[in-house]
């Protein structure tokens, strides 16, 4: 399990494309500090496993499936990537409740500077927009975020908006969004749970 709260932005140094995966070669100087084989780090909000560890990097293997379901399968060596190491039992949830496990990809529309922060409005796939709503927690290549907008238009579809500080612009990679950037998208596990028991009861009723 992870907080989204992004501890360091990594550089991917290698790619290896595997027959049916791919392994990465991650650099992140502080995740790596207690990290071992098998230990779960999360890149762009993506739980992967960890393989090895030599200074300061580590490599991780994706499968197909985590790379058709998610943005990793664009990222190449010079790639800056936002990185979670699992969180502790005794550690403060800094964010909210984070699997790793990517539900979908989204594409940002817009990016709209201020004074004090920036909005940035991401297309919400529709089979997830659903589980969105208004002040509510969604994790965006692995940065827990608070919705700040939702909408709809005839051209972009369903979108979503985040409220973006200068702290989380220059600690992660939103920083660098621009329109067209594709993100990872995980929802609140809790509203596909609250679905799963409501479609479960309304079955059982019928």
């Amino acid at each position: 399990m992870f907080t989204g709260i992004v501890e360091e932005l990594g550089v991917i140094t290698a790619r290896e494309d595997l027959p049916d995966a791919a392994r990465f070669t991650v650099r992140g100087p502080t995740v790596t500090t207690d990290a071992r084989h098998g230990d779960s780090i999360a890149v762009n909000g993506v739980c992967l496993t960890v393989v090895t560890v030599s200074e300061g990097a580590f490599t991780a293997d994706v499968m197909a499936e985590s790379l058709r379901r998610s943005s990793l399968d664009k990222l190449g060596a010079g790639d800056r990537v936002n990185l979670e190491r699992a969180a502790a039992v005794n550690s403060r949830l800094g964010g909210h409740i984070v699997q790793g496990h990517v539900d979908g990809t989204g594409s940002v529309l817009a990016v709209t500077e201020s004074e004090h922060w920036t909005v940035v409005r991401v297309a919400l796939p529709v089979a997830l927009a659903r589980y969105v709503v208004e002040k509510g927690s969604i994790t965006v290549d692995g940065v827990s975020l608070t919705v700040s907008a939702l909408g709809f238009g005839a051209e972009s579809g369903h979108w979503f908006e985040v409220s973006l500080i200068p702290t989380t612009l220059s600690l992660t990679n939103l920083g660098g969004a621009t329109p067209g950037t594709v993100v990872n998208l995980e929802v609140d596990i809790i509203a596909k749970y609250v679905e799963r028991l409501t479609t479960l009861r309304e079955a059982d009723n019928a």
